[in-house]
């Protein structure tokens, strides 16, 4: 297992490797411009950022939003999309609400966030949350329609009450769709945050790229990107870790 692991990150950092050796290659042979420069710069200048203090200030500040939004979201779409899948007149009255607001981004509500609460934390927030909360439904209720009726059909038979199929049977069946629903929702999260802290934010990732484009500092803009893609890649991680070690008994793919 330790050996397995090893292989793993081993794997990981290659892949790492192999992505700024092609970044560089195609800095310094293809592109050669000074708007896309190579990744020693880049590196150098995140270096700068981290001694001062200032990207650990702005990715603390993102990941706080997001973590708090997601929470929410999540919160609220696991017991809807548990009603939505177990129950027809849930479903009947809540899914046109699900199926109306899940096409309608995040992005587009910005303005409306912004005119409810402000420019403070509250509209990042309900951002996150609003992008979570559907994609995590559906998933919840997509992982209770796909319970095993021959499964329910027994723990009746042993004489399970409704309460004891669903918290024995249904409940632990849908808990690998529930974390796949909130692993893809994390990654709708992190494109809102950065969409919303453009628009009206002191701080964060998405307030560090604007900041970047008014005065042209490319090598800000790349610390930016890289911190955006490897804190997406951490937390990716994370879930495919959670899922594995939750949920792996009923079969989770991941």
């Amino acid at each position: 297992m330790r050996t397995e692991r090893l292989v793993t990150v081993a794997g990981y950092i290659a892949g790492f490797g192999l992505l700024f050796l092609v970044w560089h290659l195609a800095a310094t042979t293809l592109v050669r411009s000074t708007l896309f420069p190579p990744p020693g710069p880049v590196l150098e200048r995140a270096w700068v950022l981290i001694e001062d203090g200032i990207l650990q200030e702005q990715i603390v500040a993102s990941l706080r939003r997001i973590g708090q939004g997601f929470l929410l979201g999540s919160a609220i779409g696991i017991p809807v999309g548990l009603a939505i899948g177990s129950f027809k007149p849930v479903r009947w009255m809540l899914e046109p609400w699900t199926e109306f607001f899940r096409f309608i981004p995040a992005v587009a509500m910005i303005t409306v966030a912004v005119i409810w609460f402000g420019i403070g934390e509250e509209s990042k927030v309900f951002l996150i949350a609003y992008t979570t909360v559907f994609v995590v439904i559906i998933s919840t209720a997509a992982g209770v329609g796909a319970v095993g009726r021959d499964k329910i059909r027994a723990a009746q038979c042993l004489g399970a009450t409704r309460l004891q199929v669903f918290r024995l049977v249904a409940l632990p069946a849908t808990v690998p769709y529930i974390l796949t629903g909130m692993r893809l929702a994390m990654s709708n999260a992190f494109v809102t945050i950065v969409a919303a802290e453009l628009v009206a934010s002191n701080d964060g990732l998405g307030k560090m790229l604007w900041d970047a484009r008014l005065f042209m500092q490319i090598e800000d803009i790349f610390v930016a990107l890289v911190a955006l893609g490897l804190l997406g890649f951490a937390t990716d991680r994370t879930f495919r870790f959670l899922i594995r070690a939750f949920a792996g008994r009923f079969n989770a793919t991941v």
